[in-house]
């Protein structure tokens, strides 16, 4: 069994300026859950979302000559791609004209008031996993993955050495793989 291949972010960028294929399937593999809630939390119909995101990793993926690893990192640089493209998409009157077309969802279910309040089986699970996590686990995991903040920054704004950072990170990484598997 081949073993799993790992870049550092310098690694990851040199080779994804040098158009390495293997690179940008890392690339999407490693990051486009994280970066598809974002833009889900932007558009909020799951089908533009995913031609949000495709898009968004075609810009990434053409324009990764533009970044510049002084001002900040891989994935808070891809976030702001992502972000802004999700932005500009709901700006979009093709958006508005298929936003007021979409029809109701099977898991819809409207109040007394006549409120909807529609169900996110996705989202209610990866909340109540992460709400497992130790509060000094689960304030990681929000600051690095919904929140888009380097391991350096989150040492800083938690003021924890790097390293306690990484580990508790990684952890908190396992027990969530362990609980939604």
């Amino acid at each position: 069994m081949p073993t799993a291949v790992t870049y550092t972010e310098h690694e990851l960028v040199t080779l994804l300026k040098q158009r390495d294929q293997q690179a940008f399937n890392y690339l999407y593999d490693h990051y486009s859950a994280a970066l598809y809630t974002v833009v889900l939390q932007v558009v909020k119909i799951n089908e533009q979302a995913d031609d949000t995101l495709q898009e968004a990793f075609v810009n990434i993926w053409r324009k990764i000559d533009s970044y510049d690893s002084t001002k900040g990192r891989l994935f808070t640089w891809m976030l702001n791609v992502c972000r802004n493209l999700a932005i500009d998409t709901i700006r979009s009157k093709g958006f508005q004209q298929a936003a007021r077309n979409q029809e109701m969802p099977d898991d819809t279910f409207f109040d007394k008031s006549g409120a909807t309040t529609e169900l996110n089986v996705d989202n209610v699970g990866i909340k109540k996993a992460v709400e497992k996590l130790k509060p000094e686990h689960r304030v990681l995991i929000d600051l690095a993955y919904f929140k888009g903040y380097t391991h350096e920054e989150i040492a800083g704004i938690e003021n924890l050495p790097l390293g306690t950072v990484k580990t508790r990170i990684r952890s908190a990484l396992t027990q969530l793989r362990t609980q939604l598997s």
